[in-house]
């Protein structure tokens, strides 16, 4: 095959939509010959912070000198965002052998039960971490955990960055139950460390650690993460103080904490992988992750910052780190959201923010519709001017003499903004590989 062939199976893998269950991803990595059992893990579930929280681990463990894995999801704009190695992306050709293997594995599978999308690039990314010799894989969940794809591994540690209300349709529609299908990823023995700090989703994984014997560090703060780490010391040893942060790139007080989840689970794990400080505070200072409060200064001075917040936690960080890293008093927003998300509450936190205020649809058949996104910004700040338009590139067009730009509602409109401004980290177009439906059996 070649890539654009490789890539049309992928889609055809969409239409498998997602069924929820290890059953199918256990058996196509044992017919890969098993390759997650000579990995190391850190599993990462959540529901805001994961990208984030992968990237700092990735870039924390890459400056100690280690071999990284990294698998993440969505991808911004190239499929091969997902599966990267020291920060370099897979190979097209790559891609296209591994494809090809799973094609062939596929045909092993009864009628009905062929592999999803995901979990042929699940499994696809551990043959190929396994093939590179990776030292660590920072493995992101894609949806939940207790039923990802991503669950058939047993990690070092596992990451919780938070619980809100996403997905409810298929994760529950309660913390409580949200939090019964993230924590899923907890294992007998394995540490868990959390910044999750709504009582009625903590409680439940305080209650799933207890269960599974795992010892739980639940941390809110950069400053807190020294109380959960009292005393690392089991050897008679000095104990080692928690390490000091640096220049953090990443705005925003949410990706403090997401720095305190990393560098504690980083401590947490000194047994097992030792890091120096030096180290660890270098990954901090250099990591990168696009799309995440990224701040783009445009040639006539002009700034935009690109984020994927997608649910009303989300947006409410970003309005939080537009307060306190951004204060300026003429803002424009171009916002295009899911059909499927909170989309009217998010429109009354954003809008009161801008002055001018684009409304676009996002490139996929579940975007929200930009006159009905328009109304309810306008009715939650009707003194701003609007304009729903009929695509990004539009918007773009008409925001051009504009000081300071907001896009946000989607990781996927992100994606396209990185397109249409000629900053994706690689060719590809494949936006639409995100898409998909889960099926009657997912639930």
């Amino acid at each position: 095959m070649t890539y654009a062939e490789t890539i049309q199976f992928l889609y055809d893998l969409r239409f498998f939509g997602a069924k929820f269950g290890l059953e199918n991803t256990f058996k196509l990595a044992s017919l890969m010959g098993n390759p997650q059992n000579r990995l190391r893990f850190i599993h990462v579930a959540g529901t805001n912070g994961k990208g984030s929280t992968c990237a700092m681990l990735e870039s924390i463990y890459r400056s100690a000198g280690l071999r990284v894995g990294l698998f993440t999801s969505p991808h911004l704009v190239s499929f091969r965002e997902r599966i990267q190695v020291n920060r370099r992306l897979i190979g097209e050709d790559e891609v296209v052998r591994l494809v090809g293997e799973i094609q062939l594995l596929s045909t092993q599978f009864p009628d009905g039960h062929h592999p999803t999308f995901f979990e042929a690039v699940t499994v696809m990314a551990l043959k190929f971490f396994t093939e590179q010799k990776c030292d660590l894989v920072i493995w992101e969940t894609g949806l939940g955990g207790r039923l990802d794809a991503t669950n058939i591994v047993t990690p070092l540690a596992s990451v919780i960055t938070n619980i809100s209300l996403d997905h409810q349709q298929w994760l529950g529609d309660t913390l409580a139950r949200i939090a019964a299908e993230k924590a899923g990823i907890i294992k007998l023995g394995v540490p868990v460390i959390t910044a999750t700090d709504e009582l009625e989703a903590l409680k439940v994984i305080e209650d799933i650690a207890r269960k599974q014997s795992a010892p739980l560090i639940k941390i809110n703060s950069w400053e807190g993460r020294r109380a959960a780490v009292p005393n690392q010391n089991q050897t008679g040893s000095p104990a080692r103080q928690p390490s000091p942060i640096g220049k953090l790139p990443l705005p925003g007080k949410h990706q403090k904490l997401n720095a305190a989840l990393a560098v504690t689970t980083v401590e947490i794990l000194q047994k097992e992988i030792p890091v120096a400080e030096e180290k660890i505070r270098t990954g901090l200072e250099s990591v990168d992750w696009l799309g995440r409060l990224q701040l783009i200064t445009r040639p006539d001075g002009g700034r935009i910052l690109l984020d994927g917040a997608h649910n009303v936690a989300g947006v409410k960080a970003l309005c939080s780190a537009l307060e306190n890293d951004f204060p300026v008093l003429k803002r424009t927003l171009v916002f295009g959201v899911l059909q499927d998300k909170d989309w009217r509450h998010i429109c009354e936190t954003l809008a009161p923010l801008a002055m001018r205020i684009f409304t676009v649809p996002v490139s996929s058949e579940r975007s929200a519709n930009p006159a009905e996104l328009a109304e309810a910004c306008r009715d939650a700040n009707p003194s701003a001017e609007f304009f729903a338009c009929p695509s990004l590139r539009d918007a773009l067009d008409k925001i051009a003499p504009d000081d300071f730009v907001i896009i946000t509602g989607s990781l996927y409109l992100v994606g396209e903004a990185l397109e249409l401004l000629d900053l994706s980290p690689a060719n590809g177009g494949e936006r639409g590989l995100n898409e998909w439906t889960a099926t009657a059996s997912a639930c």
